[in-house]
């Protein structure tokens, strides 16, 4: 499984919130504390930001390599600043490949979307029934072989009909059904953004299901948010419960619904 990270707030530089932090998603990738069915984070990574000052489309910063290797990446999150960031370092589901198409985030227009998780033995499962859900556009958007992007792929088709956060929820629980029957273990910690609200759910049929906490109004990131698969420092961290979708709205009001 994989480790996620997401911020919502004031303009800060990449570095503050990617790799300041003594438990920093570059940290979490080769020692993380609360992975339950891998031991490192080393197939590659991806990072997704907004302009600090235009909307514009996300801007998108992946590699294949540990991200504990990328001599770059220090030297970029210096550089940038931004009030809405999205991180993430990869496990790989054995017999998805490690290439720069199976990297996250995902994006299509303004949204940037990342899954940590899996449906066992995928390509012998559920991949040919979500593809015959997938309309033409969504099935066309798919570029790599993965869970996580034809997940997404179910969520750019519902959201032909619905908003994004009912069009997630909408996509867990079409992916749930699938599994029922013949049962495939199906485990799911999104995270989706616009770039001026985050939405994370929790969803698992089974009793594994990957972290996520959030933290609001921190000394060190006041009226920010952020989202992270670990806790990234000493703080007031919230665990978002399971079976559940926890929505940051642009005012940073934090709502958890059931799914």
């Amino acid at each position: 499984m994989c480790r996620l990270l997401a911020y919502l707030g004031p303009p800060i530089a990449l570095e503050q919130i990617l790799i300041k932090p003594p438990h920093s998603l570059i940290v979490q990738s080769y020692a993380p504390r609360e992975m339950q069915e891998a031991l490192l984070n080393a197939d590659g990574f991806g990072l997704g930001w907004y302009h600090s000052q235009r909307m514009e489309l996300p801007y998108l910063y992946k590699n294949t390599c540990p991200i504990w290797n990328d001599v770059n990446l220090p030297h970029l999150s210096r550089y940038v600043e931004t009030g809405c960031v999205v991180g993430y370092v990869r496990s790989a589901t054995p017999g998805l490949a490690v290439e720069l198409g199976n990297c996250q985030p995902f994006t299509k227009g303004h949204l940037l979307l990342m899954h940590n998780g899996y449906i066992d033995q995928f390509r012998h499962t559920l991949r040919r029934p979500m593809r015959n859900l997938l309309n033409e556009k969504a099935d066309e958007w798919v570029q790599g072989s993965t869970d996580s992007e034809y997940l997404y792929a179910l969520v750019l088709t519902y959201l032909e009909t619905m908003p994004l956060e009912m069009a997630i929820p909408q996509a867990l629980h079409t992916i749930g059904a699938l599994a029922a029957e013949p049962f495939c273990k199906f485990t799911a910690t999104t995270i989706a953004t616009t770039g001026d609200r985050l939405i994370a759910c929790r969803y698992a049929n089974f009793k594994i299901l990957p972290s996520l906490y959030w933290l609001r109004d921190d000394p060190r990131y006041p009226d920010g948010v952020i989202l992270a698969s670990e806790p990234l420092f000493e703080g007031n961290w919230q665990s978002c419960p399971p079976q559940s979708c926890l929505i940051v709205e642009p005012n940073l009001d934090v709502h958890i619904t059931p799914l």
